[in-house]
């Protein structure tokens, strides 16, 4: 796989960074999931692909390990706020010094600098912040955060992800590792370079869910079906538009023009009306195989039963029969493996990855005595 033979050290954490790691699990990376000690079960159900290494990182020998995980791996990861690495003098600049190779990937809301950079927050903060949420909702409504999608994993672990991989590339040429400050905020506010660098077309000069692609416009939106589904329409250019038309029996000639705004609301109100006739499968069966851009949305009991979704093998299951995405994008030559067996157990894999550091029997099994780390590779296997 294309990230094979690339050492990972993940710091637990929540929702970004696990997602972060798993992406580069899934493309070939060994990730290895630095747990606390004396915690049950894990919150990681991003776990795919890693191991589990469980250290008490409240003993000066737990800190001591983590160091010579960390110097003998090619990325850290760690969802921190900042300055909680640097209080256990495992910061950036000091593993760097021993390792001048090791990418440090530093994943916090409101990144390393600034008023804000200790302060708690969510995705709901970090999309308010980057300016995005103010423009999410429909027309009269508050603000309407999508999930925590686009700070979480789109802004934050994909986004780190991408910094891991242009540093991995990087240091090809230069032979050097290097610090990785990705903010949520920051990385939410540059998936929405389009709404920023739109705004001088006139995208959007109206309110908040009343442009084109925010609910406004009435080809561009969701319709209840008969059987209480939904249909998602997209018909934005005239040909689209034009098949929308046909397939819901519509004369243009009896119609308001697309692009008239003010005549929106009663376009919408006759697409509601037309959308309620027939059921989510009747619809799909009209438009299927035309440019009308409608589709049905589907749930998540649906998405892997899809003709196209099936075609394409686009969602997978694991040993349990638990149904996610397949890894994206599909590379021709390298592509992603995911691992299908169950998520590891917290210490699973301590004794397995600390040989493979070259820590001999011995003296692994003097840091469990001593409760530096713990081994639960027995309980997985229950």
């Amino acid at each position: 796989m294309a990230l094979a033979g690339v050492r990972v050290i993940e710091l637990a954490g929540l929702a970004p960074a696990p997602f972060c790691g798993m992406i580069l699990a899934d493309f070939g990376a060994k990730v290895i999931r630095v747990d606390r000690t004396k915690v049950p079960t894990s919150l990681d159900t991003q776990a795919r692909g890693k191991r589990s290494v469980a250290i008490n990182l409240k003993t000066t020998e737990g800190i001591a390990l983590l160091r010579k995980l960390c110097i003998k791996s090619d990325v850290v990861l760690e969802p921190y706020r900042k300055g909680v690495m640097e209080k256990l003098d495992l910061g950036p600049h000091e593993l760097l010094k021993e390792n001048p190779r090791l990418i440090y990937a530093r994943l916090t809301g409101y990144g390393q600098s600034g008023s804000y950079a200790t302060v708690a927050g969510h995705d709901i903060n970090y999309t308010a912040m980057s300016g995005l949420l103010s423009r999410l909702g429909r027309s009269g409504e508050k603000p309407c955060a999508p999930l925590n999608l686009l700070a979480d994993f789109g802004g934050g672990g994909l986004t780190c992800a991408l910094g891991i991989v242009l540093a991995l590339l990087e240091r090809t040429k230069s032979g050097k590792g290097q610090i990785i400050d990705a903010s949520m905020v920051e990385g939410a506010a540059y998936m929405g370079s389009f709404l920023w660098k739109s705004r001088s077309i006139g995208l959007w000069n109206r309110s908040r869910g009343e442009n084109m692609l925010d609910s406004g416009a009435p080809f561009y939106d969701t319709y209840q079906t008969s059987d209480g589904q939904f249909m998602a329409v997209g018909a934005i250019e005239p040909q689209f538009y034009k098949q929308l038309l046909k397939g819901l029996e519509l004369d243009a000639g009896e119609l308001p023009s697309q692009m008239s705004f003010d005549d929106w609301p009663e376009l919408r109100r006759i697409f509601t009306e037309r959308f309620t006739s027939k059921s989510q499968a009747e619809w799909s069966e009209i438009f299927d195989g035309t440019d009308a851009c409608v589709t049905p949305v589907l749930s998540f009991d649906q998405v892997s039963s899809h003709p196209h979704n099936r075609e394409r093998g686009s969602f997978i299951k694991d040993s349990s029969g638990e149904e996610s995405p397949r890894p994206a994008p599909v590379l021709s030559r390298t592509p992603a493996e995911p691992c299908l067996t169950s998520d590891p157990v917290t210490g699973e894999h301590t004794a397995e990855v600390l040989q493979e550091y070259g820590f001999t029997s011995p003296q692994i099994n003097q840091m469990l005595s001593a409760g530096v780390i713990e081994c639960n590779a027995v309980k997985a296997k229950l």
